[in-house]
């Protein structure tokens, strides 16, 4: 499995960007995807997921009603649509698989893709 992960970048608060992370390697349709950010100095976070083939989603209380998650089955392509953005969103961004059920623990990572949030 191959994710890999764009369209970080610097952006003012109150602004939005969108994150990409192509899937390559799987048929993913057994997968769930996600999205687990990782601040300077702190822990890796859980930000986003979503069920591939049902489309359902999931959200970290922090970006719930800011972020939307989705995906393009045709582009085997998921994206994290993030608006409002505060500082407190800056964070080098992970895209990760999980085969199987809903689980915060994924099996597979691609590489990080930084957002910077400006005050």
């Amino acid at each position: 499995v191959q994710l890999q992960a764009s369209g970080g970048g610097l952006v003012q608060a109150g602004g939005s960007l969108r994150l990409s992370c192509a899937a390559s390697g799987r048929t993913f349709s057994s997968y769930y995807m996600g999205w687990v950010r990782q601040a300077p100095g702190k822990e890796r976070e859980f930000v986003s997921a979503i069920s591939w083939s049902s489309g359902r989603t999931y959200y970290a209380d922090s970006v719930k009603g800011r972020f939307t998650m989705s995906r393009d089955n045709a582009k085997n392509t998921v994206y994290l649509q993030m608006n409002s953005l505060k500082p407190e969103d800056t964070a080098v961004y992970y895209c990760a698989a999980r085969l199987g059920s809903y689980s915060p623990n994924y099996h597979y990572w691609g590489q990080g893709t930084e957002l910077t949030v400006s005050s």
